[in-house]
């Protein structure tokens, strides 16, 4: 448990020191005003967003969030910055602001939402089947965990596409390794992976070759 505690806890501090990196890397966007009213920066924050300003509404929720840590109007910030990130496929900054609700802000009839939010971020950020394994690995697991936590939740239909196109994805990564593994004749190894693929939910007549957009035509 201590060791899972430690892992959570220098997760939590990458992603901040992440956070703190993007947000403060433009110098042009950085905020010279102090000591104003919470309204004042939630009300920048909106209008950053809303012009794409993504940086500048960072650093806003720096000072709301440094200077009113008690505000309700955290909660709302927060969660729109999510949201804005994940429009603007920045997914990392977009789960760091999610991390920051569910740790923070979320009452409980939010708390599913921001754990489907999670699950989408993650699968969108998927970029390449070869590099993302852990990526693929760890969202099938947010996935089992949600279907357990909310059995009836309205995200279910997409949940579970999702999690059939993460099953997709492996069975395809699994047989590419295998195909490497014969071309340089090291076939007990290619056998490891094809045996994966037989123990999956799916078989090859289930799967056609990812197009452009294979994950993120989910959402359009």
């Amino acid at each position: 448990m201590f060791k899972n505690y430690k892992k959570s806890f220098l997760l939590s501090f990458l992603l901040s020191l992440v956070f703190l990196f993007f947000a403060g890397c433009s110098g042009k966007d950085a905020v010279k005003e102090y000591d104003k009213p919470a309204l004042y920066w939630y009300k920048n924050i909106i209008k950053s967003v809303s012009s794409s300003s993504f940086d500048k509404a960072d650093n806003f929720y720096i000072s709301l969030r440094s200077e009113h840590m008690r505000s309700p109007l955290l909660s709302t910030a927060t969660m729109i910055l999510a949201q804005a990130h994940m429009e603007d496929k920045s997914y990392l900054m977009s789960d760091y602001y999610l991390d920051e609700y569910l740790k923070k802000y979320a009452s409980s009839g939010k708390i599913e939402q921001a754990r489907f939010l999670k699950i989408k971020a993650a699968f969108l950020g998927v970029k390449n089947i070869n590099r993302d394994q852990k990526l693929m690995i760890d969202t099938l697991r947010a996935v089992d965990d949600f279907v357990i936590a909310y059995p009836k939740s309205h995200y279910r239909p997409i949940v579970d596409t999702l999690k059939v196109r993460l099953h997709m994805a492996q069975y395809l990564l699994n047989e590419s390794v295998a195909r490497l593994y014969n071309r340089i004749d090291k076939d007990e190894a290619a056998k490891i992976y094809r045996a994966k693929n037989e123990r999956s939910v799916l078989n090859s007549s289930d799967i056609e070759a990812p197009k452009e957009g294979f994950f993120a035509k989910i959402f359009n």
